[in-house]
């Protein structure tokens, strides 16, 4: 559990300020989609850092994470995606310059995976959330703490790209807003969430498969002192067994 921090752990990183496991995956949590879900406890979560490039490069972690300042931005022990970060930020003039952008496609990202048990399917889930997503959901689980054994909630996300909203909504009459179905799994539903689903659910990647993936989103790696993969079938050869 080196990529993550759960429970309480988890919660400092929430609402701190600016300044080989499970087969789980990740629930689809699409801009539209409604979850019908109970929450089954105040700590449900944990926090990583990732990295990837929207519909360029799937979303991953690093198998040896760099250590974070206070704010989240890498210090030491950088991974290439860290470097390849550095190199465009160190380079970047004014806030929104082509350096800054290229910066913030390989900056890591800190997310939060929170756990819920889905009263539709009667089996547990987890969703991804950015920490602005996060805090707005943990806000109304706090809220509701002492009667989180007798309400239902809707999660819901809407909008698109930095106009994304989450939302947990209770819903107040169960009798009348949940199916049979839906009442019968809250009844069912295990006590506590099993924090062991979390295990595996986030992809590794070591170095250098993410040189290879900094390679595939256009990165000249060479620029942060790194060579790029070598494609299948080459052979490296040395000057003096060359025939001329």
């Amino acid at each position: 559990m080196t990529n993550y921090q759960a429970g309480a752990d988890a919660l400092n990183a929430l609402n701190a300020s600016d300044e080989g496991g499970s087969n789980a995956e990740f629930a689809s949590f699409k801009s539209g989609t409604t979850y019908v879900v109970r929450v089954l406890g105040t700590a449900d979560l944990i926090t990583f850092y990732s990295y990837g490039i929207y519909k360029q490069v799937n979303s991953f972690v690093a198998k040896n994470p760099s250590k974070k300042s206070r704010n989240g931005y890498p210090v030491e022990d950088l991974t290439p995606w860290d470097l390849a970060w550095k190199y465009h930020k160190d380079r970047s003039k004014d806030f929104g310059d082509e350096h800054s952008q290229e910066a913030a496609k390989y900056r890591c990202k800190q997310r939060f995976a929170m756990g819920f048990f889905d009263l539709t399917s009667g089996e547990p889930i987890i969703v991804d959330l950015s920490k602005k997503q996060a805090q707005g959901v943990h806000d109304v689980i706090k809220k509701y703490e002492k009667k989180l054994d007798k309400l239902a909630f809707e999660l819901s996300k809407v909008g698109n790209g930095t106009s994304t909203t989450v939302t947990l909504t209770p819903i107040i009459d169960m009798d009348e807003d949940l199916t049979p179905e839906q009442r019968k799994n809250f009844d069912k539903a295990p006590e506590q969430f099993d924090m062991s689903l979390f295990e595996g659910l986030l992809y590794e990647a070591d170095e250098d498969e993410q040189v290879e993936l900094l390679t595939k989103a256009g990165f000249d790696v060479s620029l942060i002192g790194l060579e790029a993969p070598k494609k299948d079938g080459t052979v490296d050869i040395e000057d003096e067994e060359l025939p001329f």
